[in-house]
């Protein structure tokens, strides 16, 4: 089964709330930049969030960049979405090794450590809208909560999750956002607190075979969850050699002709997919005239 995205609101409109199973986006991510398990576990959150956070935007040519910048040894992740599901996204450093926490889990907030979360959505204004926030605790779900609460004032809950196998692939992978709305009772919001302060990790559930319609029945079923929407997602890169080619116009003419006169083919890689375009001198050559 593909992952997928679902949306629901509960306790009459109070809370909203999206889940998602993301095994396979997670693991494509890990199988095209051949990631160590903790950037694996560090890179699928933020994909999870991702997909998720993507889904809330209204607009078709809407995108969400989310970017992480920190003094760990993986240096940064950078993830972006749109609102139709799709998800790509990389590490700075993919191969990080490290020691599991004290907990014997993958020690992501170490891989991280200090840093600064970005939340950037363009949204076709004229300026991006940018959200910033320090990295608490490295570990993306507790970051992102933080995130809502203090840039957009909005109470919430991020549960993230990836689960290894003993090869090394991607076993589990899944996530939820809750949100409590303006109006709330604090009835509401108590009961939920003490909800979330029980639940098990987000991997226990999805090893129990939970799907994202389960999770949320788990997490706010008392308060007569209502699922209006579910999204297919997919980890997902839009490159193509015309966009590169854009790309290789913008360093300038100067270098475009060095690059032209060296007469050797270049090669330039995607990031976010690692998908890797040449261009023979003559495919330069025509760059280089196009670009008059």
């Amino acid at each position: 089964m593909g992952d997928y995205i679902v949306r629901a609101t509960a306790a009459e409109g109070q809370i909203r709330a999206f889940a998602i199973d993301s095994r396979n986006i997670v693991e494509t991510a890990r199988e095209k930049h051949d990631t160590s398990p903790v950037v694996t576990a560090a890179l699928g959150r933020l994909l999870t969030a991702g997909a998720m956070m993507g889904i809330m935007m209204k607009g078709d040519k809407d995108l969400l960049t989310l970017q992480i910048k920190c003094s760990g040894p993986v240096k940064g992740l950078t993830v972006t979405a749109d609102a139709k599901g799709h998800v790509k996204g990389f590490a700075d450093v993919p191969q990080v090794m490290l020691p599991p926490n004290a907990k014997g889990k993958l020690d992501v907030g170490g891989a991280l450590d200090l840093g600064v979360l970005s939340v950037i959505k363009d949204l076709g204004l004229k300026e991006p809208y940018v959200g910033q926030t320090e990295l608490k605790t490295g570990e993306i779900g507790d970051d992102l909560t933080y995130y809502f609460a203090s840039s957009e004032q909005i109470p919430s809950s991020v549960g993230l999750g990836v689960l290894m196998d003993r090869n090394n692939t991607v076993k589990q992978a899944g996530g939820f956002i809750l949100q409590l709305m303006p109006f709330a009772s604090e009835e509401v919001i108590s009961s939920l607190e003490k909800k979330l302060t029980a639940m098990e990790s987000v991997t226990d559930y999805l090893e129990r075979g939970f799907t994202p319609e389960q999770l949320l029945e788990e997490l706010i079923g008392e308060f007569g969850v209502e699922f209006s929407e579910r999204t297919d997602a997919s980890f997902s890169c839009n490159c193509s050699k015309e966009r590169v080619e854009k790309a290789i116009v913008s360093i300038g003419r100067k270098e475009l002709n060095e690059m032209v006169q060296e007469g050797k083919p270049i090669e330039v890689t995607c990031h976010f997919c690692n998908r890797a375009y040449e261009f023979a001198v003559e495919d330069l050559k025509k760059i280089l005239i196009r670009s008059k």
